[in-house]
This record gives structure tokens, C-alpha cells and sequence, in this order.
């Protein structure tokens, strides 16, 4: 009987121990997640979650019932320690397993601050795990003071949820806008002007010097010269993919765990999934951090342990949750040199991308319509003209049937 080992216990586990039941596979299946709970997902955590709308159990992907009943050996709070490709066996617990396929969902981890500016100080967080936001909700106080460090979107929705919950909120970004690694200027534009108004203290070129506190953080020195006085702090410098198991087993990283257009790696019997993978494309070896290629990879990489024989086309979506503002992402703006604003002035507003004449991608603020049409103009590959898209009068999904 074939024995499947999933290492990593997230979105893109749960979807692919899933998917090999939902598809018949009858062999042992093993889950392991060094976190106490169930897989359960991330992006309400630092939102509905932290403001107090989401109870815990409405976190979890499946209910905690679903893995018994499908025959599936859940593991939680156990870390594995070491991979033996050449045995087939992992070590968790002091105890060996084998395995016929592996799976690495190992995800990714956030960028800390460095001790030597204050990164080890109480009081300084990061936003990935369940323990991360409840070791920081209770400093979530009306008129606390916060500083966030890190103007991309994990930063930008911390901000958001801080103000609602009427704490006194600082936002600090090195480079010279925020979401400058991600979106177009139109889009960091958009955002600046929907947090100041809602009173946060954004600083763009302004970057961190060091924290300072006795034990705990209490304060903090920024490149423009100024200081803060801070009741605690939360950093959102980016994620770097979790490879250590994998590249200590000698499997092959590159941006990632790199895997073929089928999910598997270097060894035929090592499979991986999700933030921690990465997939051959256009430019090389690319990662998406995102719920959708989480699911997507993970029932890929099942679907070919079942000899589907299928290769990964990546359709990319994001989203973000920002005070009543919900963006929609479709796509990759990677290479764009044009973008065209559809904004009928009642609300939804949306940010086409454009490379030459070729659609790329699409940001669509309170815009589900432009968001939908999008997505199917980019997976269809189809390319309306621009001033059509530009003009606001115009019907979109006519331009599905073009």
C-alpha cells in the first residue's frame, strides 16, 4: 500500500490530502504541522480574526472531524527534523516514518528585524501564525501606539485593521512608495490617500534605524531624524520560503524548492506545493504566495501522485482586505510600461496593465466586474484595446466576446 507524507500543515496541505482522498486514493496518508492546530487559513489572522469577527474554529479549513473520517493521520504540533531521501524515511518526534511521496508544504516564514537594531526586543511581531496574532492582540488597545514597519500589503493590512481598532498608528516604508515591489504608482497612489485618510501617519523613504526599550520596545529612531515613542510594533519586511528541510535532503532550491511543471523536484518521490515551490516559468523559476496557488499546486502534485500525467498552469489572483476597500489582483505585472485607469467616479475603480498591446494584469478596487473580466481576458489571453478599457461608458464583459 502506497504511503504519502505531507511535511506542513497549511492551505496547501489541506488541499492536496484532500484531493487524494476526493480522487480515490486508498494508501496511508500522513500530515504533519509543527503548529497545535488544524490546517486553517491565514488571511483572516491580522483581519477578521484580530478585529474579533471570525471565532477560531471558523479559521479551519475543514473541520477537525474531516481528517479521522477520510483516514487521514493528522500530526499537529509535530516537527519534523530531518529528511532521508536515499531511506524514503523522515524523523519526527525521534521517530522514523517512511514514505513512497513525500510533500513539502513547509510554506514560508517572515522576515524578522535583527537583534541589533531591536528586532528581539517584547512587544516586536510579525503576522503568519494563529500564536503570532494572539501573542499580539492583547497590545491591540484604544489609543496604543503602533509602529509598522513595511508599506507592502501585509503591512498595509495590519494599518487598517490598527486604526479600526482605534489605535494610534505609524507606518514607515524605505523605499519610495509603498507597494512599490508589487503595483503601479496609480495603485500605491490609491492606497496612500485611503490611509491617511483614515488618519495613519504614512512614511514613504523613511526607513527604520533601530528600536529602543529595556526588555520591551518603547520607542524607535527613523532615517528622517525623528523618534517615536511606541507601545509595540509589527514588521512586514516579506516572507522568504521555508527550504530548510528540503535543501538539507539535498533536494534542489532554486527561488524555492524547485519543482517541474508536474510538482515534483530533483527526486521523483519528493513532491512540493505552494509558497515554499517554485515553478518553471517564463522568467525562470517563479513563487506565488498566494491561497489560490496554494490549492492549485497542492491538487496538482495529488493529482499526479495518481498518474493524471497533468502540468501546472499557473492562473495568478491575490486579494486584500483594507478598510471598506476590497482589491482584487488577476494576473502578473511583471514587464508592464503601461497602465490605463477605468474609474466611472461612483466607486469601483480598476488598473489595467499593459505590456506594448498585450493585457497583463488588473487591479480592481471595489470593482468585482472589472476584476471578473479581467481574469478571463488574461487566462483567455485576449488583449482589448486599451481607450475601450479606459472608457468608463464602455461594457466590458462585451469585450468577452470579442
Amino acid at each position: 500500500m502506497s504511503k504519502v507524507v505531507v511535511i506542513g500543515a497549511g492551505q496547501a496541505a489541506a488541499s492536496t490530502v484532500a484531493r487524494l482522498r476526493s480522487k480515490g486514493f486508498d494508501g496511508d496518508i500522513t500530515l504533519f504541522g509543527d503548529e497545535p492546530q488544524p490546517p486553517y487559513q491565514r488571511p483572516p489572522l491580522s483581519k477578521a480574526y484580530l478585529l474579533g469577527d471570525m471565532a477560531l474554529e471558523r479559521l479551519f479549513l475543514r473541520p477537525e472531524t474531516f481528517y479521522g473520517e477520510n483516514s487521514i493521520d493528522l500530526r499537529t504540533g509535530v516537527r519534523v527534523e530531518a529528511v532521508d531521501p536515499a531511506a524514503k524515511t523522515i524523523t519526527a518526534a525521534g521517530e522514523n516514518h517512511s514514505y513512497d511521496h513525500l510533500i513539502f508544504c513547509t510554506g514560508s516564514e517572515p522576515r524578522r528585524l535583527p537583534a541589533a537594531i531591536g528586532g528581539d526586543l517584547d512587544g516586536v511581531f510579525v503576522v503568519r501564525t494563529l500564536a503570532d496574532v494572539d501573542d499580539m492582540a492583547p497590545h491591540c488597545k484604544d489609543g496604543a501606539r503602533v509602529l509598522i514597519v513595511g508599506g507592502g500589503y501585509i503591512g498595509l493590512e495590519a494599518a487598517a485593521v490598527a486604526s479600526k481598532l482605534g489605535l494610534n498608528v505609524t507606518l514607515v516604508e524605505a523605499a519610495d512608495r509603498i507597494l512599490q515591489r508589487v503595483a503601479a504608482p496609480e495603485t500605491s497612489d490609491f492606497f496612500r490617500d485611503l490611509h491617511t485618510s483614515h488618519g495613519v501617519d504614512l512614511r514613504e523613504g523613511c526607513g527604520l534605524v533601530k528600536l529602543t526599550g529595556d526588555g520591551a520596545v518603547s520607542g524607535a529612531e527613523l532615517t528622517d531624524g525623528t523618534t517615536l515613542d511606541v507601545d509595540f510594533v509589527i514588521v512586514g519586511v516579506g516572507i522568504t520560503p521555508g527550504i530548510g528541510l528540503a535543501e538539507a535532503a539535498g533536494v534542489a532550491i532554486d527561488n524555492g524548492i524547485k519543482v517541474n511543471t508536474y510538482g515534483q523536484t530533483s527526486d521523483p518521490s519528493i513532491w512540493a506545493a505552494g509558497d515554499c515551490a517554485s515553478y518553471p516559468g517564463a522568467g525562470g523559476q517563479m513563487r506565488l504566495e498566494s491561497v489560490g496557488n496554494a490549492v492549485d499546486m497542492g491538487e496538482l502534485v495529488a493529482d499526479n501522485i495518481m498518474d493524471a500525467g497533468r502540468e501546472y498552469v499557473a492562473k495568478p489572483w491575490f486579494w486584500s482586505d483594507q478598510y471598506d476597500v476590497k482589491l482584487q489582483i488577476a494576473g502578473l505585472n511583471t514587464g508592464y510600461d503601461r497602465v490605463v485607469v477605468r474609474d466611472a467616479g461612483d466607486g469601483p475603480r480598476s488598473h489595467w496593465y499593459y505590456a506594448g498591446d498585450t493585457l497583463l494584469a488588473v487591479d480592481a478596487m471595489n470593482d468585482p466586474r472589472g476584476y471578473m473580466v479581467g481574469k478571463r481576458l488574461i487566462e483567455a489571453g485576449k488583449s482589448p484595446a486599451p481607450d475601450q478599457i479606459g472608457d468608463a461608458s464602455s461594457d466590458l464583459k462585451a469585450l468577452l466576446k470579442a
